[in-house]
């Protein structure tokens, strides 16, 4: 296995803005370092748990494929809308009402969200699978790639809570841009 690529692939794809991570931003922002790493938590094990059923179900998931995506897209695209929307209404002067950043929605955002799917469905079966077939060695590299995925998140949570004051200030401009990011996504989904 290319080691580089392999890590270079996990990197791009964990570490750049997606709506996992823009949520990261916005609940640090909104409702504080502490609640952004309970919404960590839970997308991280999603992320996991997806990796898990991509290798288990690798060869079954290639053949329904265009049928899983095409329900995905949608249900991916609608749940973004509706985080875009939590986003653009969120108060930080009123952190009891924003609780949408939990653990359960940080670990249903990683099955709706395209960009970890399709992560999880191209590097199993591009990167380990061609490599390793034993369970350990399969176990192992799942879970590296979900401590790259943990790091990329923590990440996320650090940066906002560097940043928060700054974020803070400009609260309305902040929210509607990651709002609006969260609708390209969605949009970018059907492009």
């Amino acid at each position: 296995m290319d080691m580089a690529s392999f890590l270079i692939y996990c990197v791009i794809a964990t570490f750049t803005p997606g709506p996992t991570n823009i949520v990261i931003l916005s609940t640090v922002q909104n409702s504080g370092a502490k609640q952004a790493l309970t919404y960590t938590y839970g997308a991280a094990v999603g992320f996991g748990l997806l990796l898990v059923i991509s290798a288990v179900l690798n060869t079954a998931l290639l053949t329904i494929l265009p049928k899983i995506l095409l329900m995905m897209q949608i249900v991916g695209s609608c749940y973004m809308i509706y985080l875009a929307y939590q986003v653009c209404k969120m108060d930080a002067s009123n952190p009891a009402a924003n609780q949408t950043a939990t653990f359960r929605s940080g670990f249903l955002l990683q099955f709706l969200n395209p960009k970890v799917v399709l992560f999880a469905l191209t590097v199993i079966p591009n990167f380990i699978m061609p490599y390793y077939s034993a369970i350990p060695a399969v176990t192992i590299s799942i879970i590296a790639i979900t401590l790259i995925g943990f790091l990329a998140f923590v990440t996320w949570v650090v940066f906002g809570k560097i940043f928060k004051a700054f974020l803070q200030k400009h609260n309305k401009i902040v929210n509607a841009i990651m709002a609006l990011s969260l609708v390209y996504a969605a949009i970018m989904i059907w492009m």
